[in-house]
């Protein structure tokens, strides 16, 4: 479904649902577009609107894989595929095909779709899932092996996106990926450092210790060519033979094989359920800020709803004003934050299973009474939720939140105008450690609440079977006032995501930066709780005085799991953006 263009009325439509992950996180480490369908007509396409298309990713070489494909003549949506693909072999730890994801994408018009491939729990799932012998398990017992895996949905969205807004054959977007599968990709110090880190992969794929260590047990050293034949054939097969290929057949036997015999957490999935995955189209939630249109993804995301309504209940404050190296701009970034992502605790989930009041949760009346509650003097004694237009029938408690460090996301736009911005996820670093057909299986299940049950009533995001865990990717586009596209941006790195995007947002919207300044920026952390966290080892620490002062009682600095990229459009230029705390590079065609 499109959006309509900034000129036209935007109806409130509440349908949706959304994202999770924060406590355990450091445990272990507007108004809504009703999304009017446009009818697609055949017209010319339009001239070349950018000199050069450009891909932003958090490999280089998935970079390159998407600008191979644009120089081919592929559209923004070839040359993401392409990026997604060549990210499954060179950034394992973080995304690839035995996960899922969410595309963003619009046409040079600003007519923006959005595609749903997010993983689902297999048909025997049950809100006790996480439960053995009548006992919750801990988190860390359940992130390795097989309970915590999804059906994975990327292959499905590729071939959905590309069917949609392809151009080049679908095999052609496979050739990067398998050339660096097949002749061998080099060990970067982040893959290195993510080895030395998981457990996981060294204690119980088999095939992960074959890959990436050696017999001593420890890591390939930084620079080693790893080749990856398994995973070059299995490439071969979904290109010759279509994503049909990954929901049946040998690789879902493959699939099914691993996930039912693991040594760890063994579980009931089957090939029924890999043969009933489906990527769905999804609304996207649009909104404005400061006239500037920005486009999200709605449920089972939480992201265009915490992002919007963060932005929103800022608009009546002069952040520019204010500007970036004052300390009252970073507290009422962390105040609005807070209320943001305490509705996005209670209202989250698969808008499939349970109602999601999207449209209440950025209307811009009940926005602005939460805005109320803002200070630039103090600090909200608590951060609670609070009640959204269509939130008045629903019976279900809020949740718990964790966080994940396996994702990853690129952005892409070609000279037609094209934009894609879509983030890709195997939920924990290497998803679950286990692999099939030389790609590494999700542990996204464990996005869903582990407990179903809170105070004695059902959480919204309890595991059920066919469900979609809910997830805080937030892929965005952001349209300027004069309707052109600004900013293709996004992120990886848990519940901190929605929270990376707002300070970009703001500082290219508000601090007039460039999206490379932008994603440089520290970032401050409230996640709904009494807590706050800055950026560790930046210069938002020695504002943690003056953000006490202001009143909040518990400021701590951590490492925070970031890792973003964008391309800004200024006039017929685009301009590539990756996070400087990463190895991400952007690629000209």
């Amino acid at each position: 479904m499109a959006s309509p263009p900034l000129q036209q009325p935007l109806e409130a439509n509440s349908k949706g649902g959304m994202t999770r992950r924060l406590i355990t996180f450091f445990a272990a480490a507007a108004t809504l577009s009703g999304c009017t369908v446009i009818p697609k007509t055949v017209a010319p396409p339009p001239a070349a609107l950018y000199e050069k298309g450009m891909v932003s990713a958090a490999d280089p070489r998935g970079a390159e894989a998407g600008a191979t494909i644009l120089r081919q003549g592929g559209t923004a949506t070839d040359a993401a595929i392409a990026t997604m693909l060549a990210l499954t072999v060179v950034e394992p730890q973080s995304s690839g095909i035995g996960g899922g994801g969410f595309y963003v994408t619009a046409n040079a018009r600003g007519e923006v779709e959005t595609i749903d491939g997010r993983e689902t729990a297999p048909a025997a799932a049950h809100p006790k899932w996480f439960f053995k012998d009548g006992t919750l398990l801990k988190f860390p017992e359940v992130v390795p092996g097989a309970t915590s895996v999804g059906v994975p949905g990327n292959m499905a969205l590729a071939a959905k996106a590309h069917s949609a807004h392809g151009r080049l054959p679908w095999a052609a977007l496979f050739a990067p990926a398998i050339k660096l599968a097949r002749d061998g990709f080099t060990i970067t110090p982040r893959l290195y450092e993510m080895l030395e880190q998981s457990a996981r992969v060294g204690g119980f794929s088999s095939e992960g210790r074959a890959l990436f260590y050696g017999a001593d047990g420890k890591p390939l050293p930084v620079g080693t060519l790893v080749k990856n034949p398994a995973l070059a054939a299995s490439l071969q097969m979904f290109a010759d033979q279509g994503a049909k290929a990954f929901y049946s057949g040998t690789n879902a036997t493959a699939i099914v094989t691993k996930v039912t015999t693991a040594r760890v957490n063994p579980a009931p999935m089957t090939e029924a359920d890999l043969a009933a995955y489906v990527a769905k189209d999804r609304p996207p939630v649009c909104g404005t800020y400061r006239q500037y249109r920005i486009c999200s993804m709605g449920p089972p995301s939480s992201g265009a709803t915490t992002l919007l309504a963060t932005l929103i209940q800022l608009e009546r404050f002069d952040m520019k004003a204010l500007g970036k190296d004052n300390p009252v701009s970073w507290h009422l970034i962390a105040e609005s934050q807070r209320l943001a992502y305490a509705d996005r605790a209670r209202f989250a989930a698969d808008a499939d299973f349970v109602t999601v009041p999207v449209a209440g949760m950025v209307d811009r009346n009940y926005l602005a009474a939460r805005s109320a509650l803002i200070s630039p003097a103090g600090s909200i004694a608590k951060a609670a939720a609070g009640a959204p237009p269509g939130s008045e029938k629903l019976t279900f408690a809020p949740s718990p939140q964790l966080a994940e460090n396996g994702t990853t996301h690129f952005a892409v736009v070609d000279r037609a105008g094209n934009a894609v911005s879509y983030t890709s996820t195997i939920e924990s670093s290497f998803g679950s450690g286990i692999m099939a057909g030389g790609y590494f299986l999700n542990n996204e299940l464990t996005d869903f609440d582990m407990n179903p049950e809170l105070d004695g009533r059902q959480v919204a995001n309890r595991v059920e079977g066919g469900k979609r865990p809910r997830s805080s990717m937030t892929p965005t586009l952001v349209y300027a006032p004069d309707g052109k596209l600004r900013l293709v941006v996004g992120a990886a790195g848990g519940v901190t995501i929605p929270a990376q995007v707002i300070r970009a947002v703001i500082g290219v919207i508000d601090w007039d930066l460039s999206a490379q300044d932008a994603l440089a920026l520290p970032v401050i952390f409230a996640p709904g709780t009494e807590t706050v966290f800055v950026e560790k080892g930046t210069w938002l620490e020695s504002m943690i005085p003056a953000l006490k002062a202001l009143g909040h009682a518990d400021v701590q600095p951590r490492g925070l799991p970031l890792k973003a990229n964008a391309i800004e459009l200024r006039g017929s230029q685009a301009w590539g953006a990756a996070d400087p705390r990463s190895e991400g590079k952007a690629v000209a065609e």
